[in-house]
């Protein structure tokens, strides 16, 4: 296991960190803007990029790269939905993410409003549509950010924390510690998952708000 932790943190590593901090920052663009995050969850882009920073010069460079590409894809998506909104819904793309989850986006927003945006970057699927339908929404711009930007701060100093953590610890135990790759895949696996259940609480209570607002006596709504 060794071995391979090593040389997978190599390839990453042997990229200038210049290209591998702008190239961070460019996917997360993506990741909102043309539904990059349904195929490679951002998740996995700051955890990568994560494992490479060595200094904390390097680690505040690559959670500001991965901040501002958030941004610009998210405000790219808000303006998309503002301009283009129906159309997107109703085009391919739109009908190949579901009827379904246009829905559950735009509830999630008629009832929660600012906070909803912020809670978005936390979960799947919901954060990809998110800044479309808040675009489609009405609500102001100004608004979106000040809800979005405190969301992707602490989203990305998370994620590249740990995954820099992980790997750190895991190159000061590599050459004494015959079982320090499994200890690092432990760490990175265990933090996912408790990502995992952060969000399936998110998404849990927010499915006992709905049927909360749709039926207070509780005896119809949404299924869990």
């Amino acid at each position: 296991m060794n071995e391979f932790v090593t040389w997978l943190l190599g390839v990453i590593q042997d990229v200038d960190p210049i290209v591998r901090t702008l190239l961070a920052g460019v996917a997360m663009a993506f990741e909102t803007s043309i539904f990059l995050g349904l195929i490679v969850p951002g998740d996995t882009i700051a955890i990568a990029a994560g494992t490479a920073v060595t200094t904390p010069l390097g680690g505040i460079a690559l959670v500001g790269a991965i901040v501002a590409g958030s941004l610009v894809g998210e405000s790219v998506g808000f303006w998309l939905g503002k301009t283009f909104g129906p159309a997107i819904r109703a085009s391919w793309l739109g009908r190949k993410l579901g009827e379904e989850n246009w829905d559950r986006a735009e509830g999630y927003i008629d009832r929660r409003g600012g906070p909803a945006v912020f809670l978005s970057r936390f979960l799947p699927v919901l954060h990809s549509l998110v800044p479309l339908v808040v675009g489609m929404s009405g609500m102001r711009y100004r608004r979106f950010l000040a809800w979005t930007v405190p969301a992707c701060v602490i989203w990305a100093t998370a994620y590249v924390t740990v995954a820099a953590l992980a790997a750190g610890s895991y190159r000061q135990m590599a050459e004494s510690l015959h079982q320090a790759g499994y200890i690092f895949v432990a760490i990175i696996a265990t933090f996912i998952l408790l990502a995992y259940v952060v969000k399936r609480i998110i998404a849990h209570n927010e499915r006992q708000h709905l049927r909360k607002t749709t039926d207070p006596t509780g005896t119809t709504g949404v299924e869990d």
